[in-house]
């Protein structure tokens, strides 16, 4: 009976994760084009949304949305709201594809999980680079403003980016992730986190998690990943809480080059993207990594 309960949260947590993006493919119609690039002998896609007016007269933010296992790079798109936001903000915002089996059920290499990427040591990391490199090239990107943010596994991959992209990445903002590989970063990496203190999938404090059927990962704490990135920034340890019925809020300062680091941990919050109809919390967990990102450049 217990194993079969696993079961139902593995299969319940991919289907809030997909369904949330889809409950917008009526209200946000996407503006993205799709694109390829090469790496590794491997054909590669994204989504690519430009801000109306774009001339490339004056170099714009970065922002990479990395979808959830199985959820794919259009549902992460409707799911954040990111292509309407970098509309009213002007900056690029690309939804990078991950890799599976059939060409559907993405997923990304963040270390133990998840999936065909894991299975077949896909290097994301070169597929990321690249992507950087192809749209510094073809576009105006300012290379100081380049942030990440992605949900379940694709915040577990953001995490892995801040530890392996610390040369290129200003910012990183995983949701409901955890950050599950050896991490020694080249420089400061701001992060700021949003975790529901429910979520049954990608546990708050971490542990043995159920993955696959029959199979599972361990998942590190939320407070260890958090801090992990205060020591390795420098921040004072003692973070500035602000609290409510619905988000407690720790906010870490005096960090190195201007970087930061804050936790938002949704009380009672499941795996889902806050701010959607679906998570039940008011949170905007876009705008309100939006408004980091922008106080936190690379030095």
């Amino acid at each position: 009976m217990r194993s079969r309960s696993k079961q139902f949260t593995i299969i319940l947590g991919i289907l809030i994760v997909c369904a949330t993006g889809l409950l917008f493919r009526r209200a946000l119609a996407s503006t993205a084009r799709s694109g390829t690039i090469e790496v590794g002998g491997h054909t590669r896609e994204y989504l690519l949304h430009l801000p109306p007016g774009y001339n490339g007269n004056s170099p714009l933010p970065l922002v990479i949305v990395l979808h959830g296992a199985m959820q794919g790079n259009a549902s992460a798109e409707r799911m954040s709201g990111m292509s309407a936001l970098a509309d009213k903000e002007k900056f690029v915002a690309v939804y990078p594809q991950g890799t599976s089996m059939m060409g559907n059920a993405p997923t990304w290499n963040a270390g133990n999980c998840c999936g065909y990427a894991m299975q077949k040591h896909v290097d994301d990391i070169a597929f990321l680079r690249a992507l950087i490199g192809k749209l510094e090239k073809d576009y105006s990107i300012d290379a100081k403003r380049i942030y990440v943010t992605g949900i379940s596994n694709g915040g577990m991959m953001s995490f892995r980016v801040a530890c392996e992209m610390a040369d290129v990445v200003a910012a990183v903002a995983p949701v409901e992730g955890a950050q599950n590989v050896a991490c020694k970063p080249s420089a400061p990496v701001s992060v700021i986190v949003f975790h529901g203190t429910a979520d049954r999938l990608v546990p708050f404090n971490g542990g043995s998690t159920p993955y696959q059927i029959g199979q599972h990962r361990t998942d590190t704490p939320v407070a260890d990943a958090v801090a992990f990135w205060v020591k390795e920034n420098g921040c004072a340890p003692t973070p500035k809480r602000q609290e409510s019925s619905e988000v407690h809020v720790d906010t870490y300062s005096g960090c190195k080059d201007g970087t930061g680091v804050a936790l938002y941990a949704i009380q009672g919050g499941h795996h889902t993207w806050p701010g959607t109809s679906i998570s039940h919390v008011d949170l905007p967990a876009t705008d309100v990594m939006w408004k980091f990102f922008m106080q936190h450049p690379k030095a």
